[in-house]
């Protein structure tokens, strides 16, 4: 795949790029190692000086780089500008809470002194320069929510980004040195998928984190493990979005809307499967579908817009194969299925209901704006069908039952149950998966110590 700058909603390529060569490979591998070196015995008063400097200068920037994210991969430009706003925010956290969350703990007195010891401590010390495996859907905030805690835990990053948002990419390294950090702090490697391997099995990189697909997760899991390095990993989603008696049906289906298609649908955490209890299932279709017929596909640069395209368009056919199979096998179609006329990626808000489990789209993602609508008799076959499925990211509930929200939270195979609203993501919330949505976790002080050595300082008696 080329390094380019190409427009989803008309299809032009306006920007190319040369992928690194190895010796500037090598060049920036020795700068990150030695930037390390240096970062690393900084104080956190100086760290979060600079944090918050670059934090300023996006919130400044936001016009600008919200134009060239939506420009690169389609987004809405008002949701562009939003996701440059939540970097910002979430920048001022890891800055303001960065050395609390890694200051020293001390175990209880009364086991340092069965240990033979007069003192214990255990300090959290960065690792090194730690390379991010990172996608187009949020091409700021993916980053952001990586490098702001690596780089206040006292880390370095190396970012190779998706080829479809290299300036974006470009983007970060330089409002981190504006902000001032020292080069090699943080660099954007415009680099192949094929070079990835031999970075990561160079001694000098420590660890890895990605945000993506299965595939590329498996592959650089397997040469972290083959290298004996750390991995943090986010893939897949179909989060369930699971409507029971006792909701706000009208509530529940305006944000339904919303939590399908942010994004333009392509989020790992925007719900996919809408699973309804038949009692309220009919008043639930009636308003959702109303609600995703409503919605305005177009111009993403449009502030009116709330749909625009698939950000390439090999993304536009894997959604139309997953649709048009789950159709000639008998789903039937609420909404949409069908590709607007004229240039760009679009793909119309649809609705599939009546899907069975040999269709694909019951255990495949659906990246865009395409839900699937599920009708079920209780809990115990809201719950079974919540969990079928591969993926274990988020999870959503409606219910005002109190017994009914123990059972989801007990029983639900998610890294997050989220009742009467939808999934977001919080710098001072934990955020991750479970089965093959990955493993590890990324923001809130799990997320920063996740590239520390945990080092157990003891002192004897």
């Amino acid at each position: 795949m080329p390094i380019a700058t190409v427009n989803p909603a008309n299809g032009e390529t306006l920007k190319t790029y040369d992928a690194l060569g190895a010796e500037e490979i090598e060049r920036r591998l020795a700068t990150a190692e030695a930037a390390f070196h240096a970062h690393r015995t900084t104080s956190f008063a100086e760290r979060a000086r600079l944090l918050h400097k670059a934090a300023d200068l996006l919130d400044e920037d936001q016009q600008d780089i919200g134009r060239v994210m939506t420009i690169e991969m389609g987004k809405p430009v008002k949701q562009a500008r939003a996701e440059a706003a939540k970097c910002a925010k979430s920048m001022h956290w890891y800055a303001d809470h960065a050395e609390e969350l890694l200051a020293d703990e001390e175990p209880a007195e009364s086991d340092a002194k069965d240990s033979g010891a007069s003192r214990v401590l255990v300090r959290y010390r960065p690792l090194g320069p730690v390379l991010a495996v990172m996608p187009w859907n949020f091409p700021l905030w993916q980053v952001i929510r990586f490098a702001a805690p690596a780089l206040m835990a006292g880390n370095v990053g190396l970012l190779k980004h998706a080829s479809n948002v290299p300036q974006t990419a470009l983007y970060l390294e330089d409002l981190f040195l504006r902000a001032g950090f020292p080069e090699g702090c943080f660099q954007t490697l415009l680099i192949g998928s094929g070079a990835v391997e031999d970075i990561l099995r160079d001694p000098r990189v420590k660890a890895a984190t990605l945000t993506g697909s299965e595939p590329a997760g498996r592959a650089v899991a397997a040469v972290a493990g083959d290298e004996v390095k750390k991995t943090v990993l986010e893939l897949g989603g179909s989060d369930p979005y699971v409507v029971m008696p006792s909701a706000d049906i009208e509530r529940a289906a305006k944000t339904a809307v919303t939590a399908r298609v942010q994004n333009n649908g392509q989020s790992c955490i925007a719900a996919k499967r809408f699973i309804v209890h038949t009692d309220v299932f009919d008043a639930f279709a009636e308003r959702f579908t109303a609600g995703m017929k409503a919605l305005k596909v177009g111009d993403p640069l449009d502030e009116d817009t709330d749909v625009g395209p698939v950000s390439t368009e090999q993304g536009r056919s894997d959604l139309e194969e997953l649709v048009d199979d789950a159709v000639e096998a008998g789903a039937t179609v609420l909404c949409g299925a069908e590709r607007p006329d004229g240039p760009g990626w679009y793909y119309a808000p649809t609705i599939l209901t009546d899907i069975t489990p040999e269709m694909r789209i019951h255990q495949e993602e659906t990246f865009g704006p395409v839900a699937t609508l599920y009708r079920v008799a209780d809990l115990d076959e809201a719950v079974a069908l919540a969990n079928d499925t591969p993926f274990g990211l988020s999870s959503n509930v409606w219910t005002r039952d109190a017994t009914e929200v123990d059972r989801f939270v007990r029983d639900l195979e998610a890294g997050g149950v989220f009742f009467n609203g939808m999934t977001a993501s919080h710098p001072a919330f934990p955020f991750g998966g479970v089965k093959r949505s990955g493993y590890g976790r990324e923001l809130s002080g799990h997320g920063i110590r996740e590239f520390c050595n945990i080092t157990t300082v003891w002192h004897g008696a």
